[in-house]
């Protein structure tokens, strides 16, 4: 496939995700445009001719020079390669699109917020996990029952710096005795990080299995300043028992004190 044909395919893919978190996009050349000043850049991923990879930027004000870009990187399966490169927007589109959805939004629908106090100063917004393969129920339960961005914290904050956003993905999985852990921030491998990941105890099973998540991270002051400058509505305040109200919740937030209810 040529680079322009995989273009034209990979922003068809995009502009179909981001349907299905509510959210109109058109192709506008090299760029998908949103909503408000929101836009998702594509760029060639090297040497991704057929891998099923794709490289995608989301832009939270298009046409400001100093303007942050949340780049990701994902991959997918399939049989041809119009069929790996959708799988891949949609892998990008459940764990990290729907985060920069929910920064703008705010209403805990498409992720969940939380401050932590091993990352003081910091608002984290994580997306759903996104966990495939065998045994993956397994996984997920563990990843649903456990704080891995407060364990993370002390490898992550020697990293941390500006308002942000910061984005950390999480990739983990294998099976036993042929694992992976790798920890992104802001696309660059953090050594650090991933050690501290694959010295969790997640669960390795005698079969394949994976998880992707992806957390964006930004300096409580700007957080506010962010979302408006991202042409989104203000969220109504929240109601909710002094002293302090509490953070939104999102699906992943919810099933996972649906599971525990369920013990």
């Amino acid at each position: 496939m040529r680079p322009q044909e995989r273009l034209a395919v990979i922003q068809r893919c995009v502009v179909r995700e981001m349907a299905r978190l509510g959210q109109e996009f058109t192709a506008d050349g090299e760029v998908v445009r949103g909503p408000g000043t929101t836009a998702v850049a594509v760029r060639e991923h090297p040497g991704g001719d057929g891998s099923g990879h794709v490289d995608l930027g989301f832009v939270l004000h298009l046409g400001r020079a100093d303007a942050p870009v949340v780049w990701d990187c994902a991959a997918g399966l399939g049989k041809t390669e119009e069929e790996k490169l959708a799988n891949a927007v949609k892998m990008w589109a459940t764990t990290t699109a729907s985060v920069l959805v929910e920064l703008a939004d705010g209403r805990g629908v498409h992720a969940d917020h939380a401050d932590h106090a091993e990352l003081p100063g910091w608002h984290a917004v994580q997306g759903p996990a996104a966990v495939f393969g065998f045994g993956n129920e397994h996984l997920a339960g563990w990843l649903a029952e456990h704080r891995v961005l407060p364990a993370l914290a002390p490898a992550l904050r020697p990293q941390l710096a500006g308002p942000g956003p910061v984005g950390v993905k999480l990739f983990l999985g294998g099976k036993a005795d042929d694992d992976v852990a790798e920890v992104r921030v802001n696309g660059e491998v953090s050594e650090a990080a991933s050690a501290a990941l694959r010295a969790m105890d997640w669960p390795r099973g005698e079969r394949l299995c994976w998880a992707r998540l992806f957390v964006l991270l930004t300096a409580e002051r700007a957080a506010a300043g962010q979302a408006a400058s991202a042409g989104a509505v203000a969220p109504a305040p929240m109601r909710a028992p002094a002293p302090a109200p509490a953070r939104p919740r999102g699906l992943f937030a919810r099933w996972r004190e649906a599971r525990r209810a369920g013990r």
